[in-house]
């Protein structure tokens, strides 16, 4: 386990789908964050399903145990026009809120807009736009994996909304 700061928040934001979860860890020390783990959990096209969900609940249980944060987040459920995608989707969401709930870890739902809004101070946002900012605000080189920078973008808005900050700026050293 890495060890945080004592007066620090630790948000794991997750960007849930069946085949490339993003998972993103951020720091938040007063209004300074940081990301400590950034990445997707990729799992072959080749793994039938039961297989797929089993290898994301490991690496959601490695990474939770790892750096115990203390909530959780994720962007809510949307609506999507084929019934087969959603139903997929929610197996993996699934896995990650039975994750969070065996730990205790509280687990809260953003709006992709309410994510875009907490990052770039603008809820419509671009894909490009918000990517940009997370690098930005947490002084990382893009670009930043798709999935990955979209789960610190949604523990970034977390740690927005429970910190009363409507949008981030840089890190400034």
């Amino acid at each position: 386990m890495i060890p945080a700061h004592p007066a620090t928040r630790l948000a794991i934001g997750f960007d849930t789908s069946l085949r490339s979860t993003g998972i993103g860890i951020v720091e938040a020390l007063g209004s300074r964050r940081l990301a400590r783990y950034y990445a997707p959990v990729r799992i072959p096209a080749k793994l039938p399903l039961s297989a797929a969900l089993a290898r994301l609940d490991a690496e959601v249980a490695r990474l939770l145990d790892e750096f115990q944060p203390a909530e959780a987040a994720l962007e809510g459920v949307f609506f999507a026009r084929n019934a087969r995608t959603a139903m997929i989707l929610c197996h993996a969401r699934g896995v990650v809120v039975a994750n969070c709930a065996k730990r205790n870890i509280p687990v809260y739902e953003y709006s992709p807009s309410e994510v875009k809004r907490a990052v770039t101070g603008v809820g419509s946002a671009e894909k490009e736009q918000v990517q940009a900012m997370v690098a930005r605000i947490l002084s990382l080189p893009p670009p930043i994996q798709n999935d990955a920078a979209d789960a610190l973008a949604i523990a970034l808005a977390h740690l927005n909304r429970i910190s009363g900050v409507r949008a981030l700026q840089p890190n400034t050293l």
